[in-house]
């Protein structure tokens, strides 16, 4: 774990859909809150000349739009069950891991000093090894209903096409086990925030 004493890094972890921005976001009513969203920075990095140039090399001209990544192209290499999809991830995650983690190091670093919680946001931390930039971890547990219900209105998936991407990361399962703290959001968002609050103002003092 992180030895850093300015600052409190929660790496927060749960399914696709189960509310973890959200949760997060509420903090702020609570602690001066800093939110480092990976899968943000994952989108950023698909700009970067050399994220391009392994990209080009390893997927060809095909997921490319233009100069630009098709990410709907690229996803439908890497996300899947099969072989060839488990194998064209590795190859992604190659690429990008990297210089998505130099980009989160960089915002732990700007504001490590301001801030009395940082909360990372990564749907792959424990594939990337991120976890050892946080100080603790913490699971937002989801009934499966609820978040089919979110990501068929936010994001137009189905439930296979959520199982499918489910597939791809460590299980649910193992995320919760290596989790300190459990928030149950089967209820309000309120409440799911009230209880991460509560464990993390224990955490701070």
């Amino acid at each position: 774990m992180s030895t850093r004493t300015q600052t409190l890094v929660v790496g927060i972890l749960g399914g696709i859909g189960s509310g973890k921005s959200a949760v997060s976001r509420g903090l702020s009513n609570h602690f001066k809150t800093y939110l480092i969203d990976a899968d943000r920075a994952g989108h950023e990095v698909l700009g970067i000349s050399i994220v391009k140039d392994g990209i080009r090399r390893d997927f060809g001209d095909t997921v490319f739009d233009g100069a630009e990544i098709c990410r709907k192209s690229l996803a439908r290499q890497v996300f899947g069950s099969e072989i060839h999809h488990q194998q064209a991830l590795i190859k992604l995650e190659q690429i990008v891991h990297p210089e998505i983690r130099r980009q989160v190091e960089k915002e732990l670093a700007e504001v490590s000093e301001i801030t009395e919680v940082v909360v990372l946001d990564a749907a792959v931390m424990l594939e990337a090894g991120w976890n050892d930039l946080c100080d603790t971890i913490v699971f937002v547990d989801t009934p499966f209903e609820t978040r089919l219900q979110r990501v068929e209105e936010n994001r137009g998936w189905t439930a296979d096409e959520l199982k499918r991407r489910e597939a791809s990361q460590v299980s649910l399962d193992d995320k919760q086990e290596v989790s300190e703290f459990v928030v149950d959001n089967s209820g309000s968002l309120e409440n799911a925030v009230e209880q991460l609050a509560s464990f993390i103002e224990k955490k701070l003092h």
